[in-house]
């Protein structure tokens, strides 16, 4: 039987049960992310995040992406 891991989210410290020797009965399969978007995410966390911070940071990561494009169509969109 797989052994499971209480984990602490490193951005909301919400405790998670990590599945990893379940993989697709772990929390994190619940969201979809792009290569982008772990590489963003996983370039501020350096561990698992609860799913509910994988979302929040996929929404900022494609909020940063959109302020990214209209900055580079337009100086007037800067913030």
């Amino acid at each position: 039987m797989a052994c499971h891991e209480t984990k602490y989210c490193p951005r909301c410290e919400s405790p998670f049960e990590c599945k990893v020797g379940s993989i697709v009965l772990c929390q994190c399969t619940t969201v979809t992310l792009t290569e982008a978007e772990r590489g963003f995410m996983s370039s501020n966390f350096n561990d698992c995040l609860c799913a509910a911070c994988m979302k929040e940071m996929k929404a900022e990561y494609h909020q940063k992406e959109f302020q990214d494009r209209l900055e580079h169509i337009s100086p007037l969109f800067k913030k």
